[in-house]
């Protein structure tokens, strides 16, 4: 009927439907309410903490997976390095020992072009010397100046080197084979890691040997540098890359032997004095100097 009330006799509540709890309680009816309200949060907070520990677990693998292909990576890294530069031929064996040779003997020298105290601190007396005396002792030698213009990766820039040129094997043909006296320190980088240290303490200050096996470590150095940059989130510079440090040996240059200007030039006609600001104040006793800015080390 409307507006009548259904009572439910206590009686029904009976031992054989009440819900029992864990201990024995009995159920009540706002127990069996916020059971259902407390179940799917409690749920909630379980699947949370499980998707919490499995996140913390992937991460923990994808660390484990990223820590061992980092040392992969610097593994043959190290292989390749060696293996290239332990690879040698009669021509780069025989030019290394007279580059070294003629090395010792210039270093103990105490003469210089530029008047400085030991030629080994002048990297440019120090060429010349170097190609003079390799050329006394037969060999094609020449200082090469390599230059190159911007673009829109690279920025211009210039480098010189020695450059030695056999002919000895006609069915081989003209080799090229680069001597670079400052080799290491080309490749060196103030942030760089543990890894790429050590691997740049196995190049040789001083680098011999032919076009095609330098360009061989270019690559591998240039790919150490990249991979270095990567692991300590730092961006690389564009003179680190390998375009550029490529363009160092292997961009358009010029031959010249010491005391010859560059092809094109004034022959044998020998350099005009110069002078800094620094002897201004001879300028009216000595006519015949010509004056710069800041004097060429």
């Amino acid at each position: 009927m409307a507006g009548v009330m259904l009572r439910i006799p206590v009686t029904r509540l009976t031992a054989d439907n009440i819900l029992e709890f864990p201990g024995g309680r009995a159920a009540s009816l706002s127990d069996m309410v916020l059971g259902f309200i407390e179940e799917p949060a409690a749920a909630t907070h379980a699947f949370q903490a499980d998707s919490m520990t499995s996140g913390s677990d992937e991460e923990e693998e994808d660390q484990a997976a990223s820590v061992e292909e980092n040392k992969a990576f610097w593994d043959e890294q190290h292989q390749l390095l060696q293996a290239t530069l332990h690879r040698t031929s009669s021509i780069e064996s025989k030019i290394r020992q007279a580059t070294k040779e003629v090395l010792r003997e210039t270093i103990d020298s105490t003469c210089c072009r530029c008047s400085r105290e030991v030629a080994g601190d002048c990297r440019n007396c120090l060429q010349s010397e170097i190609c003079n005396r390799l050329i006394s002792l037969g060999y094609n030698c020449a200082i090469c100046k390599s230059k190159w213009k911007s673009s829109a990766s690279t920025p211009s820039g210039e480098h010189t080197y020695l450059e030695v040129l056999d002919n000895s094997n006609p069915k081989r043909g003209e080799t090229r084979v680069v001597i670079e006296l400052n080799f290491r320190a080309e490749f060196e980088m103030a942030r760089a890691s543990q890894d790429y240290n050590r691997l740049i303490s196995f190049l040789p200050e001083v680098f011999v040997g032919k076009a095609e096996r330098l360009r061989a470590l270019i690559k591998i150095l240039c790919n150490a540098a990249k991979k270095c940059m990567k692991e300590k989130k730092m961006h690389l510079g564009p003179w680190r890359k390998h375009k550029y440090m490529q363009a160092k040996w292997f961009a358009a240059f010029q031959r010249s032997t010491p005391g010859l200007l560059q092809v094109g030039g004034c022959g044998n006609r020998p350099p005009k004095p110069r002078a800094s600001m620094l002897t201004f104040d001879l300028s009216e006793t000595m006519p015949g100097f010509h004056f710069t800015a800041v004097e060429a080390l």
